[in-house]
């Protein structure tokens, strides 16, 4: 039996979906596994599967991969390999052909995204018939994909998305976190309230400001400072429109002096040791990547109680609010930026909580197994 697989993402893009390939695949190479990727040339995508110790079989645009469906499967033939794993709906096109000219190969389909409408025509009928599993990565978006998708319930499951919680674990001393923190202009004694993540529509940093605009009006005495993280260029993923807003609204409601943006920063799990308290007011999450990176580094979260968040969130690990009452998340910061001890204990509940349940061994060992389980089925 091949342990070969094929990671299929043709994306200019690059968010969570994109970065999904590179991340899992060391963790499949220790679990027995030999990954290969497909990219579009001098995509960010391709660049990844390179760091990951993968030269990625590139093609030159999306619109043209279908011409090159002979060219893949010689691809595959040569290297043995019998497994393709999609990770975006339009290149599912590319990745049925295949499986359609060559019936030995085993199609996987994983849902980054959370379907929004059905898709049940004759064309996603036959795209997804020759998906031998589909993996919604929370139950919130399980759900909206049994509805959506032509498949049978036991070919969709879900699968938590996992990280390695070892580089999040707390590694500055006392001198090297008070520097970080000076450097993101957290004044000393301040509560350090952070947002990570793409500076986009939907992903809550305008309830966020909101919030904290009334913290400030509730609490005129509590020392914070607000570090919201995320590119500020479309080069770095987020819209530069958007961007200008957030600013235009500190600037109103006065807060200038009290939030600090940091641009694109590699370095999230050392920023987590600088702050105390994490927010993720996204609208509707799939999964919540950024939640259980924080808290496997033992930060405190506020997250939406809408999406998948819920599922990762409880009242021993954390707090939700709903995305839209600035209020609740007003009131969530109030209580938690006033009590030392309880952001403790909510943050090693949360690091322990990863540690059980959100690993990236776990996720792979999962993977595998499906990948390992319907080969012999088809092999038997």
């Amino acid at each position: 039996m091949s342990h070969k697989v094929l990671h299929i993402c043709l994306s200019s893009g690059w968010g969570g979906l994109e970065m999904y390939p590179s991340r899992i695949i060391p963790e499949l190479a220790r679990q027995g596994w030999q990954a290969h990727g497909l990219a579009l040339a001098g995509s960010r995508v391709a660049e990844s599967f390179r760091e990951a110790g993968v030269e990625p079989l590139t093609l030159a645009s999306k619109g043209r991969a279908l011409l090159a469906v002979g060219r893949v499967l010689a691809y595959l033939r040569a290297h043995e390999v019998e497994v393709i794993h999609c990770h975006k709906s339009s290149d599912l096109r590319l990745g049925a052909l295949l499986a359609t000219l060559r019936p030995s190969l085993r199609l996987f389909f994983t849902d980054h995204m959370g379907v929004t409408r059905p898709k049940k025509d004759p064309y996603h009928r036959w795209a997804y018939g020759k998906v031998a599993r589909l993996f919604s990565i929370s139950e919130a978006t399980r759900q909206r994909n049994l509805a959506a998708f032509p498949l049978p319930a036991e070919r969709i499951r879900r699968l938590y998305l996992g990280i390695d919680p070892a580089p999040y674990a707390p590694c500055l001393d006392d001198e090297a976190r008070a520097a970080l923190r000076r450097e993101l202009g957290v004044p000393e004694g301040a509560v350090a309230i952070g947002l990570p993540g793409r500076l986009t529509p939907g992903k809550g940093q305008e309830v966020w400001i909101e919030a904290l605009a009334r913290l400030a009006a509730m609490n005129p005495d509590l020392a914070w400072h607000g570090v919201l993280i995320g590119g500020l260029t479309v080069g770095e993923g987020s819209d530069e429109a958007h961007v200008a807003a957030l600013r235009r609204r500190i600037d109103e409601l006065g807060l200038a002096s009290r939030i600090a943006f940091t641009g694109f920063r590699r370095d999230l799990p050392r920023l987590f040791e600088a702050l105390d308290i994490v927010c993720v007011p996204s609208r509707n999450e799939a999964f919540g990547l950024t939640v259980i990176e924080a808290m496997a580094a033992g930060k405190t979260v506020i997250g939406s109680d809408s999406g998948a968040i819920p599922e990762l969130l409880d009242a021993e690990t954390g707090r939700l609010a709903a995305p839209e009452d600035a209020a609740a998340w007003a009131a969530a910061l109030a209580e938690l930026a006033g009590d030392d001890d309880l952001r403790q204990r909510l943050g090693q509940a949360a690091r322990h909580r990863v540690e059980r349940d959100f690993t990236l061994a776990a996720h792979a060992a999962s993977l595998v197994e499906e990948y390992e389980n319907l080969q012999g089925a088809e092999g038997a």
